[in-house]
């Protein structure tokens, strides 16, 4: 592989971003590329997936580099370049003679290499404590599921079935040599096995697809939705799952998006009306009235509800050097806050989905259990737990419905 050192610059800059500054990484590596306009495709291919594999990796790099803590200070310019070195070295590559790389002792990097297998949390590349998290709730299941989260996402896109099929979106993208593959139980949905930038493409602008895991997309199939129902979204974000319930409801009946953020719910506008939907009613909450004057409205309910996010970290690394177990008992309490007090919007004989993207139990099952011990009117019908080894974000989801 031939080097550049502009391109290297550009990584270890990123790095400093997110690492010294906290930057989210897709951010971050956005802002970088928009500011050469000179770089092909191949030169930001190299600048955004070597930064986010180094942050992937960012302990097991540090470790084989010889720094014993699992972060430091601050990020040199000159530390960042060590790093990469020692990343080139750990990807297999050779090392230009470079004075950048002149103190990297590769005797010392092949004898902590051999070291860092035999010790999980350095091999996998995560904090103590998520280590020690992850161990406690899922036992002898955390070896699979971790080594599942440290490989990158595929790409994944679900196309939107009123305006095309996943068959018809298939043989569209062949003949622009993207090539895909279906997922078997995600009906609309569809892999690239080549990453592009899809964001260029007319069929995204006509609306043809948006790009959403396969494990997202079974969520709002969970919910089981029928045209002319009544729905809401409590907690929609930019709406990826609204405008698939408004597909699987073929654009008939009510959707009402609900969330605490107004920018996110212009974004949904903005897609949806990429998308060709019409029944979608965005709704901020800016208070509990908000929640009251919509109680027992809803035909289908669906609590997206914010959680850890371990579920998706193969495609957000930086979160694991992000979080930590205050925020983890933060977010479990607003789980069942939202639980109880969302739960009313649903009428007598709805249904109702809790869904998030982690791998916990404490953030699943017990929160279902939980609830349904306090709300003997709420029955479980249905759950589903996506692990990660399936090869999609880890997922889960329970079906429940308020009885009389």
């Amino acid at each position: 592989m031939k080097l550049h050192k502009n391109l290297i610059d550009a990584v270890v800059k990123s790095l400093q971003l997110i690492f010294n500054e906290g930057k989210y990484a897709d951010k971050v590596i956005e802002k970088v590329l928009q500011s050469d306009k000179r770089w092909g495709a191949r030169d930001r291919a190299f600048i955004a997936e070597n930064t986010y594999e180094m942050v992937r990796w960012w302990r097991l790099i540090r470790f084989i580099a010889g720094y014993n803590q699992v972060k430091e200070e601050e990020l040199t310019y000159e530390s960042g370049w060590h790093l990469f070195g020692v990343w080139l070295l750990l990807s297999g590559e050779q090392l230009p003679s470079w004075k950048e790389f002149e103190e990297i002792d590769k005797e010392q990097v092949k004898h902590l290499s051999a070291h860092a297998l035999h010790v999980r949390k350095i091999k996998e590349s995560i904090p103590d404590w998520l280590d020690e998290l992850g161990e406690r709730e899922l036992g002898k299941d955390w070896d699979k599921e971790i080594l599942a989260l440290n490989h990158a996402a595929p790409v994944v896109i679900r196309a939107n079935t009123l305006k095309t099929t996943r068959g018809r979106l298939a043989k569209q993208l062949a003949e622009i040599d993207i090539e895909t593959f279906p997922v078997s139980g995600a009906d609309d949905a569809l892999v690239l096995k080549k990453r592009t930038n899809l964001f260029t493409l007319p069929f995204f602008k006509e609306g043809l697809f948006e790009v959403q895991d396969a494990s997202s997309q079974l969520v709002a199939a969970f919910l089981q939705v029928k045209p002319g129902m009544r729905v809401i979204d409590a907690c929609a974000g930019a709406g990826g799952k609204t405008l698939h319930l408004a597909a699987l409801m073929q654009n008939k009946g009510r959707i009402i998006s609900m969330d605490t953020e107004q920018w996110k719910l212009d974004e949904l506008k903005r897609r949806g009306r990429r998308a060709g939907v019409n029944i979608i009613e965005t709704k901020i909450i800016e208070s509990s009235k908000t929640i009251k004057r919509l109680h027992d409205s809803a035909d289908r309910l669906l609590l997206d509800v914010p959680c850890s996010g371990l579920g998706v970290l193969r495609r957000n690394p930086d979160a694991k050097w992000k979080l930590d177990m205050a925020f983890i008992d933060k977010v479990k309490k607003m789980q069942a806050d939202i639980l109880n007090a969302y739960s009313l919007l649903l009428k007598p004989g709805g249904l109702m989905v809790y869904a998030t993207c982690s791998i916990l139990p404490s953030e699943d099952e017990e929160q279902v259990k939980s609830f349904l011990d306090k709300h003997p009117h709420f029955e479980k019908l249905e759950e589903r737990r996506v692990s990660a080894t399936e090869g999609f974000d880890g997922f889960y989801m329970a079906l429940m419905k308020r009885n009389s």
